[in-house]
């Protein structure tokens, strides 16, 4: 496991980059030519309807797929050359496709201990005490603290974002991809969650976000992109959008 605090890209230097990146299952495109690179401290937003793309282009970022053509670097180092274990650790992810591996019995402490080593499902490692007592703070600071022996299968939608989302800060993450982290939680929760999201910009985190609400995430995003039939088709830095009637109407309507 890294130590917590260790960054080894560079300042100057994109936490991801993906260029020219298409990727198709079964014959049908989920990606076409995509291409976007975020830095460290950097938010953007990917926004787009359902069926978009977008949870897809999330799961490239977290090196869980393959794209079929293009290329994509993480945390400074080629996918298809990187030591994908090693890059996990340093990769926070909260998405219904993280969700659905989850193993049925897997209790909520675990789940966010193992985000620590990379893996998910515990089998019989022993934890360090440092580990533990984090997660356990970050399970308190979501509201989760009274669910820690809970098992995974047994929450609620809202109670499942919220742990997925501890799990996705368990190893202080260098980059940090959120799937509609808002989705099925009360308006005060979602306050709080996009509080934290924000507090990762100070730390240098670089933070990807796909959320259907739009107006909130467009208050903390640097710039957005609008995916749509698994292509971008407008993007732009929220400083100019005031400015950009074009772009106001694009975002706004979808």
């Amino acid at each position: 496991m890294r130590a917590r605090g260790q960054v080894d890209v560079a300042a100057d230097e994109a936490i991801l980059s993906v260029e020219n990146v298409s990727l198709a299952f079964g014959g049908v495109k989920a990606l076409g030519d995509v291409s976007f690179d975020i830095r460290k401290g950097e938010i953007r937003a990917i926004i787009g309807p359902n069926g978009a793309g977008k949870t897809t282009l999330l799961q490239v970022a977290a090196t869980l797929l393959k794209p079929s053509l293009g290329t994509v670097e993480v945390l400074g180092e080629p996918l298809h050359e990187a030591d994908i274990a090693d890059l996990r650790t340093r990769i926070g992810m909260s998405s219904a496709a993280v969700a659905d591996r989850v193993p049925l019995q897997e209790k909520v402490i675990d789940l966010v201990l193992t985000a620590a080593y990379g893996i998910l499902g515990r089998n019989t490692e022993d934890y360090d005490s440092d580990d533990v007592t984090r997660a356990v703070e970050l399970l308190d600071a979501l509201g989760c603290a009274h669910l820690i022996r809970r098992r995974f299968a047994s929450l609620s939608e809202g109670e499942r974002k919220r742990v997925q989302i501890a799990r996705s800060l368990m190893a202080d993450p260098e980059l940090l991809l959120l799937d509609e982290p808002s989705q099925g939680l009360a308006p005060l929760l979602v306050k709080e969650v996009f509080q934290i999201i924000q507090a990762m910009r100070k730390e240098g985190i670089a933070v990807l976000l796909v959320e259907q609400n739009v107006r909130v995430s467009l208050a903390i995003a640097d710039r957005a992109y609008v995916l749509e039939k698994g292509q971008l088709q407008w993007h732009g830095r929220m400083a100019d959008l005031a400015k950009d009637v074009a772009g106001q109407r694009r975002l706004l309507s979808v």
